[in-house]
């Protein structure tokens, strides 16, 4: 799951042509953190995932494309 969405967060911000740098700086964080977002060694908070949506213009789909959760 991880994976899937660190994915789908490096293609958005790719796509709008913003640099690791210029988006931790849009998100008053580090380039270290976006790193680890985008590396799937870490996720955003509520909070970060919240100002990703409002930056990068997108949806909650649109990050979470292509997960699948597990029914049990």
């Amino acid at each position: 799951m991880r994976k899937i969405f660190a994915e789908n967060l490096k293609s958005l911000r790719l796509t709008r042509g913003i640099s690791q740098a210029e988006f931790a700086k849009l998100l008053n964080t580090s380039q270290q953190r976006i790193s680890e977002w985008e590396c799937g060694k870490n996720e955003p908070s509520l909070y970060n995932l919240l100002r990703i949506i409002d930056v990068l213009g997108v949806t909650f789909e649109d990050l979470v494309d292509g997960i699948k959760i597990n029914k049990k």
